[in-house]
């Protein structure tokens, strides 16, 4: 596989370093989505620039998401994800898993990009009430559409980060939005734009968003590619594929 990893790649002078001394930080699940334009001349991906006030990636540009919450294991949708999408979810689980952890990454996935960015990835239904993270999105007339979503890469944060995620990172037609306007009073990152793969990779990004960038170049000409898993073991970074 062609794959941009360089040797520095996530190395301890990146970014804040937890104290070996405090123990081992456990992952949390997370999950991110790509959005990926096709009505111009080159394929264009949706970013935002996180607040420069934050503790972690602060004033980086990022794919939106964010970690798991309790709500996405139970909220409704307009349609499932694919099977074999499901399948490759499932495949080396860090540690027993919660039932539908398939199903809540993707429904994190699509939540956070609404919270974030203010655009639907979904399907239009009656208004209906919801419960914690999930009211504002159901309050829009809407229900999150999975059927799209594609995997295309998985990656845990070294264990000498403050913070650590397990994260599943998704790809998903700009076609698939309810609109390409965003809807009022959302959005929690500072800027958002669409970005030809030149123009992204100029920006400010963590590595991994930069991996992950070229990832997506491969899988628009190659679908059934399969999603990188970036991890590190006994000190060591290890790719391997799912």
């Amino acid at each position: 596989m062609d794959e941009p990893i360089e040797a520095k790649f996530d190395t301890r002078n990146d970014g804040d370093v937890r104290d070996p001394r405090a123990g081992v930080l456990k992952p949390r699940h997370a999950a991110t989505l790509i959005v990926v334009r096709d009505d111009g001349p080159k394929p264009r991906l949706l970013m935002g620039r996180r607040n420069r006030g934050l503790a972690f990636m602060a004033d980086k540009w990022v794919f939106p998401g964010g970690r798991v919450d309790r709500g996405d294991y139970l909220a409704p949708s307009a349609s499932e994800l694919a099977p074999e999408t499901a399948a490759r979810l499932s495949l080396e689980p860090r540690h027993a898993s919660p039932p539908r952890l398939a199903r809540a990454l993707a429904l994190a996935a699509v939540r956070e990009t609404f919270e974030e960015t203010g655009l639907l990835l979904a399907q239009t239904a009656p208004e209906r009430p919801g419960a914690g993270a999930w009211r504002p999105f159901l309050a829009q007339g809407a229900l999150p559409d999975l059927a799209p979503l594609a995997f295309v890469a998985r990656a845990i944060t070294p264990p000498y980060r403050t913070r650590r995620f397990d994260a599943r990172f998704f790809m998903a037609p700009a076609s698939a939005l309810l609109s390409l306007d965003r809807q009022p009073d959302c959005g929690e990152l500072d800027e958002i734009g669409w970005f030809d793969f030149d123009q992204a990779r100029a920006l400010d990004l963590p590595n991994i968003t930069r991996f992950v960038v070229h990832e997506v170049a491969q899988r628009l000409a190659d679908p059934g590619r399969p999603a990188p898993f970036m991890r590190f073991l006994r000190g060591a970074r290890q790719l391997s594929y799912l």
